[in-house]
């Protein structure tokens, strides 16, 4: 299954996933609205031997396939402040 994949120009790290290039009906308006523009990147096939950097091919496929569409959040922001205080913490017992 071949995918088009297209990244937020609002939202750095945001990826929206969908069946066919340029094809967005299935994706609901605030969503649209709150990603901004989407800006194309790549076709991508879901079933071949190359695996998707930061999603489960399966599971794109089967969102896909369920809603339309799937939506690849940024992953969260390291926070090295607080692993810091954690390591501290746990060094000094």
């Amino acid at each position: 299954m071949l995918c088009a994949i297209y990244k937020s120009l609002k939202k750095d790290g945001m990826y929206l996933y969908v069946a066919k290039r340029d094809q967005f009906d299935a994706v609901p308006e605030t969503l649209r609205q709150a990603f901004g523009k989407p800006q194309f990147v790549m076709l991508f096939n879901l079933n071949g031997e190359k695996t998707l950097k930061n999603a489960d091919n399966t599971t794109v496929k089967a969102q896909i396939e369920t809603n339309g569409f799937y939506l690849q959040m940024p992953p969260p922001i390291e926070n090295l402040h607080s692993q810091f205080l954690a390591a501290q913490k746990q060094r000094d017992g």
